[in-house]
């Protein structure tokens, strides 16, 4: 990929409050790992994201009443698969098979799955095919 086709990450890390964590635990785990993210625990906090890295958490609390979009970045496309499989096979209700999103941009390859507390989690591969577009 060269240097215009970089996205920078704007986000640095992020919590998200489950009712049961044993049971979002186990399917993080399973989702996440298809991705190739690591997992840690610090307390009663586990932390996933790329190795070495803590971008992702999920802690005991009261979710979110009406539910989260959360979009993690899968390359290659495979990858998107991989994580559609395992978040259904870990409990996961289907939201959306693997495939093309034209809607959004030319090469958005993504997948979505409702986590134990009816979050929307997406897996997305950006395959752009001209230099420099970035989606809004």
């Amino acid at each position: 990929m060269s240097a215009d086709n970089v996205r920078r990450v704007t986000v640095d890390h992020l919590t998200l409050p489950v009712a049961d964590l044993e049971r979002s635990r186990a399917f993080y785990v399973a989702a996440l790992g298809a991705l190739g993210f690591a997992v840690e625990r610090y307390e009663d906090t586990w932390v996933f994201g790329a190795p070495g890295s803590e971008d992702f958490a999920i802690a005991p609390g009261a979710p979110p009443t009406e539910g989260m979009h959360l979009a993690f970045a899968a390359d290659p496309r495979a990858q998107v698969d991989a994580f559609h499989a395992a978040a259904l096979a870990a409990g996961a209700r289907d939201n959306g098979a693997p495939g093309e999103r034209p809607r959004y941009h030319p090469g958005y390859y993504a997948a979505y799955v409702l986590d134990p507390d009816a979050n929307n989690v997406e897996a997305v591969c950006h395959e752009r095919s001209e230099p420099g577009v970035v989606s809004p």
